[in-house]
């Protein structure tokens, strides 16, 4: 069984948006000799841009779904919905899309949160200025702690991080002992009774490190950091019972001294019941001279893995905090990240801090994928031997995709 990547496939149909509703019929065709489970299915709304709802059903059974608005600009973008397919098997979905109503709520099986610091609450799980997005100029020195929980988190059930609101822009991360969303309730700092609970907590000490896949400049010798920036913003694109998105920017970054500033966006996609990470970047210039840099961090005492063709991985065991070992217990992670080829410079030596890669965006994009598991989870990976086969197979699997063919209802 698989979980495979999104899927996203344009309605190439003529629309009349002053019609309440449109009626769709979409055939999901699995041509692989393996199941698929949880493989999301993303349709474009370009045509259906007043969308405010839709239902999709199979077998006349409701699907959750969810209807996006990517770019902020009010109007839908994109229609999410996720499905299991047999090997070689097909299934028929309708759809119905509706511009008046609201979208319908199912159970969420993600979430994200962005808090502003509020120095009038004390408990560390109990900030409440929360926010959709943010953005700060170069004149606050700070940035760091001008957010609860330093920066915009999200979350599935699986798995839970947070973005550095600074230059580094590290994701951190959580481990779970359950499969549950937690976010809400810890912001990222388990309370004493909350961990008796069974809450997961930080698992994860990054310092300057890539940390998880963080993306970085590179100069033709060394990472950098988006130190020099005009402004750098964070913002919950949504959240919902299929998927959550982030995404950070950076605007005016020096990327090299000489060059004219630039402004990049790089997006995050978390889908439900996935433990794995889509990250995808763009900048507003032309971007094929530019070289950048990615990895993992190279965590005490950790194995490491490589196929030297864009896929490497850790297993490590680490204090999470830094020095304090007297309110922590030390955390074993393994985490994995996969460059394409074509997004690929090449593979760099471990150093003391990383894994590392150097990058390059194609057509204007760039685009790779990372995993983790916290050993703290009763439903994942605990050594290193099964960690190591699981990215094999995830790997294997992240190009494999369903046919699809889209019809009018």
């Amino acid at each position: 069984m698989i979980k495979t990547s999104f899927i996203t496939f344009a309605l190439f149909l003529a629309a009349n948006n002053c019609v309440a509703q449109n009626s769709l019929s979409v055939d999901v065709t699995n041509p692989n000799n393996i199941e698929m489970s949880d493989a999301p299915i993303v349709i474009s709304l370009k045509n259906y841009p007043l969308t405010t709802s839709s239902i999709v059903t199979c077998n006349g059974v409701e699907i959750p779904s969810q209807v996006d608005d990517l770019d902020g600009d009010g109007n839908s973008d994109e229609l999410c919905f996720m499905t299991d397919i047999k090997a070689k098997g097909v299934k028929t979905f309708k759809i119905l899309l509706d511009n008046k109503s609201d979208q319908k709520q199912y159970k969420n099986l993600t979430f994200a949160e962005l808090l502003l610091r509020n120095p009038s609450v004390k408990d560390k799980n109990k900030h409440n200025l929360y926010l959709s997005q943010i953005a700060a100029t170069d004149e606050m020195k700070d940035q760091y702690h001008l957010l609860h929980h330093h920066g915009v988190a999200f979350e599935n059930e699986l798995i839970c991080m947070r973005f550095y609101f600074d230059e580094r822009q590290t994701l951190d991360l959580y481990g779970k002992f359950q499969k549950r969303l937690e976010l809400k309730d810890t912001q990222f700092y388990t309370s004493k009774e909350q961990k008796l609970n069974g809450y997961g907590d930080d698992v994860l000490w990054v310092g300057d490190t890539f940390g998880f896949g963080a993306l970085r400049g590179w100069n033709g010798s060394a990472s950098t950091m988006m130190s020099d920036v005009k402004s750098r913003g964070q913002r919950i694109v949504c959240y919902g019972p299929v998927r959550t998105i982030v995404e950070l920017t950076d605007n005016g970054w020096r990327y090299k001294e000489g060059l004219p500033r630039i402004s990049l966006t790089e997006r995050y996609t978390l889908y439900a019941n996935h433990r794995d990470v889509d990250v995808e970047a763009w900048t507003n210039r032309d971007s094929k001279n530019m070289n950048f840099s990615t990895g993992l961090i190279n965590m005490k005492n950790s194995l490491e893995y490589s196929d030297h063709n864009g896929l490497r991985g850790l297993w490590g065991t680490d204090w999470p905090a830094g020095n304090d070992t007297i309110n922590w217990k030390r955390e074993t992670i393994g985490m994995g990240i996969y460059i394409p080829q074509n997004y690929r410079i090449k593979e760099l030596p471990a150093d003391k801090d990383n894994y590392g890669y150097v990058i390059r965006m194609v057509d204007g994009k760039l685009n790779y994928k990372i995993t983790y598991s916290s050993a703290d989870e009763s439903f994942g990976y605990h050594d290193s031997k099964s960690w190591f086969e699981y990215l094999k197979e995830w790997k294997k699997n992240i190009n494999l995709r369903p046919i699809i063919k889209i019809k009018r209802g």
